[in-house]
């Protein structure tokens, strides 16, 4: 659960970033003291409340498929998608913007170079030089008359200016809500999908020709909740079913919720067909709702056995395979965590042992137990472009298979997603790997 420091950040941060948006698409694209700007401006407070508030309230809401949660989640976190896009949509087109708003200036400036002689002035010097040299006269000059501006004669410079900066104005909001929106589009229309099925062969050194041709399907981030349900799960098993995979593997963050609101949408996993087993680590979001335990004695009942700092023997074609996994590290905070010593500890040092850790950075601490093959999730691959350029900065595999040290790494992108259900450059995968022997068989 979030601290309450937290929800006044959170608050006070979406403020700042909705009076920036207030500016860009209220203020430069209205009139002030218009119908249209108050609409639009209650429209700007409406959501600097309901993105926070979607992040802080949802999970105080039954997130089960008949919770009222999701009444929140999905206007909020959409709402979210489309902001994490339009902000830094309008921050790139400030640039031109302000380059067009130069150029008419100068413009302006250049076609209106300042009031001519005023007319007045004129016509008293010519009164007064009659006046001079017409002293003999006894007549006094005629008044002169200032003529009128016409009633068609060009609207003044700023008015033209005004004009412009509105047109800019609603060209840039238009811009970058046409962006955004078409972007969260594209991006539901991802993460509401299917996975897409990926098969991946993994070289091991250990893996003699008996023990090649071993699949391990990997499926992690699936996150049960206010967005995705028992239906999300019943997909889930009918694709790795059809993989008929030897081991099925789920490496953490099964659902954003306690057992006892989620385990019916979970239970579809007791459908899961493997030829050894399917096996279960635990994930940071295991830890962020009380009761960690129920979820594992609810993945036992469904028939799926976790591995909490322990490991398994897998014998296949007369060879073995060492199959550990480890708790998440987020379960130090309570007293938990990983303990690889323990899982590791007394096995046969000849035998290729795979690893299963939610989070990749776990990886230095595998490599230096001489882990074979360590498979992941965490990351959702940076689930949004651009933050995958932030995963990628955080972790050493952000995505596919990479290597940290003599220890090969596998990281699947998820399944599911959390928070916006949109997937941008980071499509959703259910991964089956097949092991392989540099031997020739």
């Amino acid at each position: 659960m979030l601290g309450i420091g937290l929800w006044v950040l959170m608050l006070v941060g979406s403020g700042a970033v909705h009076y920036y948006l207030w500016i860009r698409l209220v203020r430069d694209t209205t009139r002030p003291r218009t119908l249209v700007r108050r609409l639009a401006t209650g429209g700007v407070v409406l959501s600097a409340l309901l993105a926070p508030g979607t992040r802080i309230l949802t999970p105080l809401f039954d997130p089960s498929d008949g919770g009222g949660g999701r009444f929140l989640a999905w206007p909020g976190y959409t709402l979210i998608g489309v902001l994490l896009y339009l902000l830094p949509t309008l921050v790139i087109l400030e640039l031109p913007r302000a380059l067009a708003l130069r150029r008419w200036r100068r413009a302006e400036q250049q076609a209106d170079p300042g009031p001519a002689p005023a007319p007045v002035a004129v016509a008293a010097s010519a009164t007064t030089s009659a006046t001079t040299s017409a002293t003999t006269s006894a007549t006094a000059p005629e008044p002169v008359s200032v003529p009128e501006p016409a009633a068609d004669s060009p609207a003044p410079a700023e008015d033209r200016l005004v004009g412009r900066r509105l047109f800019l104005g609603r060209a840039v909001g238009t811009l970058a809500g046409a962006t955004a929106l078409g972007t969260v589009g594209f991006g539901m229309s991802s993460a509401l999908g299917d996975p897409l099925i990926k098969r991946v062969p993994v070289t091991l050194s250990k893996v003699n020709p008996r023990l090649a041709g071993l699949r391990i399907a990997v499926v992690s981030d699936i996150h049960l909740g206010p967005l995705l349900g028992r239906a999300h799960t019943e997909r889930i098993v009918r694709m790795v079913n059809g993989l008929q995979a030897d081991l099925v593997t789920i490496v953490g963050d099964l659902a954003d919720g306690t057992a006892s609101q989620l385990g019916p949408a979970a239970r579809p996993l007791k459908g899961l067909e493997s030829r050894y087993g399917n096996f279960f680590v635990t994930g940071n979001h295991e830890y962020l709702y009380d009761g960690v335990e129920d979820w594992l004695d609810e993945m036992r009942a469904v028939g799926v056995r976790p591995l909490v700092n322990e490991r398994v023997e897998i014998r296949h074609n007369g060879a073995y395979l060492d199959l550990a996994g480890v708790e998440d590290l987020a379960g130090q905070e309570h007293g938990r965590g990983p303990d690889l010593g323990k899982a590791l500890g007394g096995r046969d040092p000849s035998r290729p042992v795979v690893l299963l850790a939610h989070q990749p950075v776990f990886a230095d601490e595998a490599a230096r137990h001489g882990v074979d093959l360590q498979l992941s999730g965490h990351t959702h691959g940076g689930q949004m472009f651009p933050l995958t350029a932030i995963t990628e900065l955080a972790n050493p595999v952000n995505s596919g298979l990479g290597k940290v040290d003599d220890t090969k790494v596998y990281v699947t992108n998820g399944a599911g997603f959390f928070g916006p259900p949109v997937r941008v450059g980071a499509p959703a995968d259910i991964t089956l790997l097949e092991l392989r022997s540099p031997q020739p068989v």
